[in-house]
């Protein structure tokens, strides 16, 4: 591919309805740029950084995102659907707090689910599982605190 090479310094501009094809556009610098309703197909985004970004609304499907580091994110009612989630951690999971956008002060939220996983040899450490619902799930060799439930629920 010859690519012509010409930087560009855009301020102020509306580039809206730009169309790119088979351009390198490595190391650009967005400040302040809104790219929404924008779509990106075969698109190499390794190492990109975001920061302050609202991805609101934003569906991602055929992608890896191993190393993928998330922080101080609002993830409410996201869908993640057939993913590989081998040495995922989560960590500091919480509710929302009073002041935060989406915190309900009657704390009614809808419950985090999990269907049709493989979570086998998972761990959960120090978390609040109050009003936890278990059904139709494979619990062999399920501990907890050291307890194996099976022989806590053996019919008698």
């Amino acid at each position: 591919m010859n690519l012509k090479v010409e930087p560009l310094d855009l301020q102020q501009a509306d580039i809206s309805g730009s169309k790119w094809q088979e351009v390198r556009a490595e190391g650009l610098d967005i400040d302040n740029v809104s790219l929404a309703k924008t779509k990106m197909n075969n698109v190499n985004m390794s190492e990109m950084t975001l920061h302050d970004v609202n991805m609101g609304g934003i569906k991602i499907s055929n992608a890896n995102l191993s190393g993928l580091g998330i922080h101080h994110a609002n993830f409410s009612n996201a869908v993640i659907d057939h993913v590989h989630l081998f040495g995922t951690e989560f960590n500091n999971v919480v509710l929302p707090m009073e002041g935060d956008g989406n915190y309900n002060p009657d704390g009614q939220y809808k419950p985090v689910s999990f269907h049709n996983c493989n979570l086998s040899s998972g761990q959960l450490r120090n978390c609040d599982l109050s009003n936890v619902e278990i059904t139709d799930c494979d619990i062999t060799g399920l501990k907890i605190n050291g307890i194996l439930i099976s022989d806590l629920i053996k019919p008698r």
